[in-house]
């Protein structure tokens, strides 16, 4: 489902967890959340799940938030997918 379809379905404000997956890097989680902070005042702890493939060669991290407006998630959205180390977001 893509993100103008699963917003249209969204009611703000709300809570929302976002996923970004890139290469495994030691410093890829805290890039993630470091995006998600530029726009989300709060991110509560134990708010952020990290993954690896079963390969090890990716990493998942999902964080979880409150989020105010339309505008803001896509905020977040656009700041995660142009970031090199991020090579998907849900």
């Amino acid at each position: 489902m893509a993100l103008d379809e699963k917003e249209a379905k969204m009611e703000f404000p709300c809570e929302y967890g976002i996923k970004a997956m890139g290469i495994t890097d030691p410093e890829f989680d805290a890039i993630v959340v470091s995006i998600v902070r530029r726009h989300v005042e709060d991110i509560k702890e134990g708010a952020v799940t990290i993954k690896q493939s079963s390969g090890g060669k990716f990493t998942s991290v999902t964080v979880d938030f409150y989020v105010t407006s339309r505008e803001q998630l896509e905020a977040i959205h656009r700041d995660l997918i142009n970031h090199e180390a991020v090579k998907y977001v849900l």
